[in-house]
């Protein structure tokens, strides 16, 4: 509004203004277009020189060097007074919109991206980022947390995911109504399905001679997560310590804690058990070793950025073939 004023009033008093005042306008209106040229990201910096010269400009319309016929009346020193303010209303305007909206952005990017950072840290960031702001500022617009930060269950795994193996049990009925217990024990980095096994009774000693085969002794995960079953006695607990292990069972009655191996279970089951007639302990343990080499080599994961467990090489030349997998199930597509 004080902008259009001091444009409506100049637009009136142009035809009154002395070549004097007309200089000194356009000579602060040059300035102003320096000024705004200069700007960084939106923000218009004012320095001190640039205030020195708006001030004498003020000072040029003000004095008259001419003589009495030419001075400029109080309106042309109010005009010129109102350039001054017009533009220190443009930085100050300017400051406090697009700039401080980007800052309040980055402000709170930084506090969710670094639980631990306090508002010294962050401000300390802003500085070497070439941000002037206040400390109190960067803790005003800070992301409010109701606890102390501490490392959810989802982090944890991200961060230790190359050192965590999960395994779980689950059930097959045969043609003949018995029950076989088949064993998975997967690595949680590259989704690697490390060993698979069935059994008609499985014991606590059973589980603790495949934790020994599955992982020779440089080639243990740091964590194991494990479900609360009965059958993982102290005899497998004291095997996976033996082998440097530290175990990791889950809250009671909370399955998706060991979401990787319930998954891994999940897909076995749906794109192999579940097609096919299980006759005895041998047949399921031959389709799920074949389904195993299937999921490791060749079957790609959305979570591998469509890649598999073990990485496939691309491959761009060369003529297309198909090989069938547990009898047409799934095919393999390589190029020859």
């Amino acid at each position: 509004m004080v902008a259009l004023l001091c444009f409506v009033l100049a637009v009136l008093t142009a035809p009154l203004k002395s070549k004097s005042r007309l200089e000194a306008e356009n000579a602060a209106l040059r300035h102003q277009l320096i000024v705004l040229r200069r700007k960084v990201q939106g923000r218009v910096w004012l320095t001190n020189n640039d205030r020195w010269f708006l001030d004498s400009a003020t000072s040029l319309v003000s004095v008259d060097p001419a003589g009495p016929h030419d001075h400029p009346s109080r309106d042309t020193c109010a005009l010129a007074s109102c350039r001054v303010s017009q533009l220190l209303a443009l930085e100050i305007a300017s400051a406090g919109t697009q700039i401080e909206t980007d800052l309040r952005a980055l402000i709170r990017q930084m506090s969710m991206e670094n639980p631990l950072w306090g508002a010294p840290r962050i401000h300390g960031e802003l500085l070497k980022l070439g941000f002037e702001v206040a400390q109190s500022s960067v803790a005003k617009y800070m992301v409010k947390r109701r606890g102390p930060p501490s490392q959810g269950w989802r982090t944890f795994l991200r961060n230790h995911a190359p050192d965590i193996a999960a395994m779980d049990l689950f059930v097959v009925p045969t043609i003949g109504f018995d029950l076989l217990y088949a064993f998975v024990i997967v690595r949680l980095d590259r989704r690697v399905l490390v060993w698979i096994n069935v059994t008609t009774n499985p014991t606590a000693e059973w589980i603790a001679r495949q934790l020994t085969e599955a992982f020779p002794w440089d080639e243990a995960p740091r964590y194991l997560i494990r479900d609360r079953d009965r059958i993982y006695g102290s005899i497998v607990t004291r095997r996976i310590r033996a082998l440097g292990i530290r175990d990791k069972p889950t809250a009671p009655a909370s399955p998706w804690q060991n979401s990787f191996a319930e998954r891994l279970i999940g897909s076995t089951q749906r794109e192999c058990v579940d097609h096919f007639i299980v006759f005895g302990e041998a047949h399921l343990r031959r389709l799920l070793r074949t389904y195993a080499r299937y999921y490791n080599d060749i079957r790609t994961h959305r979570s591998l950025d469509k890649d598999a467990p073990v990485s496939r090489p691309v491959q761009r030349v060369g003529s297309i073939n198909s090989h069938a997998i547990l009898g047409g199930l799934h095919h393999h597509y390589v190029r020859v």
